[in-house]
């Protein structure tokens, strides 16, 4: 751990030895000014985490050494000594942006927890701002992963609405990462330094997902032992990512729309009305549309939350981004790069994924696992990747025959196509080598 660097100024030379020797038994590094100039100068050369000085000195004083440390650096903490403690002296240090102050005479301990306090605050500052912006660096379009030109087209929608305050919907099949893209939208627009909060519409019943949305007051229910906020209070400022909306009842729906469309909450078993000033960002799997036409989710709601949907591609459609999400899982799993056999590769390029790029990323993880330090290979894939579709054992042939030459054309032709004209995976899809299937196609002209 870094030495942390205190100054400490005082023209009492007596008190400048002795909180030197009481501070740097602590392990702290500490440097020393008699004057106000000697510290002004010594701020200019280095920065200190923190700074104690004395309020009344001759020429500059306290004051224009903390005016001089909030120039240099505005986290570094200042410390006022004064034997002359009053409620004006004080409110204005504080003004000027001191932590805090200390009466002389003051014990020692005093001062060592009011310099633990400040560098444990500068400490959760600094993790904030790095958890900040690593997540602005993961969520960001930079690091979102796919090239392909349907991507291209979420991009640029994801650009074009982060800055607004507009209500997204979000839609697409299970595992194609729609909180990915919410978590990129509240990024890369001016909520960013805000909360993000998410909840799951489908994974809890209608009271519990009526209580955790908005909130409630205590005794509203059995178990209700003290006052509770809503995820909308808590996400003041930020974002609310609902989840899979689509699976929410009909009667939380009508409790939601109120809330988006009047941005206020009134908390279960309360009657007063909270304002609340949080983004919206829904998502669903489900065909909305359809739901309507059932009466399974309310029209108006839909309306309100459809302001600007974004629509993510199965990664069916995508395939030609399958590779790159293949490097970046396995960067991911085994923290650099590592070798896939090109037969592997090729499986993965054919598959259907039904579970889409979350289905792909559990693959990869267990991929890594079966290979160790060898390459991946088709043996290391799940078995769903060795399953081949047999044909009937038994079948009638009718009484006219039939033309075996002509349905061996058939199939060959129908693997070339599936193939999109890629001769080595027709091979694998009829289960024969490459030079097989060159010899049929020449034979069957």
């Amino acid at each position: 751990m870094t030495e942390k660097s205190i100054l400490v100024v005082d023209d009492e030379a007596k008190m400048c030895v002795l909180l030197k020797a009481a501070l740097e038994g602590d392990g702290y590094a500490v440097t020393t000014a008699n004057s106000g100039t000697a510290a002004i100068n010594a701020i200019l050369m280095q920065r200190f985490d923190v700074i104690i000085t004395d309020l009344r000195m001759d020429g500059a004083d306290g004051l224009a050494v903390l005016d001089a440390a909030k120039k240099r650096d505005a986290s570094t903490e200042v410390v006022l000594m004064t034997a002359y403690a009053s409620a004006a002296t004080a409110v204005e240090a504080m003004k000027k942006g001191a932590y805090d102050y200390v009466t002389k005479p003051f014990e020692m301990d005093e001062l060592k927890i009011k310099i633990k306090n400040i560098l444990k605050k500068n400490s959760l500052e600094k993790e904030n701002t790095a958890l900040r912006r690593e997540l602005k660096e993961r969520y960001s379009l930079n690091n979102m992963v796919g090239k392909s030109g349907v991507m291209q087209e979420v991009y640029k929608l994801v650009e074009k609405v982060a800055p607004s305050d507009a209500t997204v919907l979000i839609r697409g099949e299970s595992g194609t990462g729609k909180e990915l893209v919410a978590q990129a939208i509240h990024q890369l627009g001016p909520r960013a330094n805000k909360p993000f909060v998410t909840i799951n519409c489908a994974a809890l019943p209608e009271t519990l997902l009526e209580s955790e949305l908005f909130g409630y007051e205590k005794g509203a229910f059995t178990g209700a032992d003290k006052r509770k906020s809503g995820l909308f209070e808590t996400a003041e400022g930020g974002t609310i990512f609902l989840d899979e909306i689509g699976e929410m009842t009909t009667t939380t729906q009508v409790k939601l729309l109120r809330a988006i469309q009047n941005r206020q909450v009134t908390h279960l078993g309360g009657t007063a009305p909270i304002t609340i000033h949080a983004r919206t960002i829904a998502a669903t799997n489900r065909d909305l549309e359809e739901a309507i036409k059932s009466g399974t989710f309310r029209e108006d709601l839909y309306y309100r939350i459809n302001v600007f949907p974004i629509h993510l591609p199965p990664l069916r459609k995508r395939r030609e981004d399958i590779p790159e999400l293949v490097e970046h899982f396995i960067r991911k799993f085994a923290g650099k790069d590592h070798p896939i056999e090109p037969l592997a590769m090729e499986q993965l390029m054919l598959y259907s994924w039904p579970g889409n790029v979350r289905e792909l990323e559990n693959v990869i993880e267990r991929s890594l696992i079966m290979a160790g330090s060898r390459p991946i290979s088709m043996e290391d894939l799940p078995p769903q990747f060795h399953v081949r579709t047999k044909l009937p054992t038994q079948f009638d042939i009718p009484e006219s025959g039939i033309n075996l030459e002509e349905m061996e054309k058939k199939l060959v032709h129908r693997a070339i196509e599936k193939a999109k004209g890629n001769k080595s995976k027709a091979a694998k899809l009829l289960g024969i080598t490459r030079r097989k299937l060159y010899s049929m196609l020449e034979r069957l002209g």
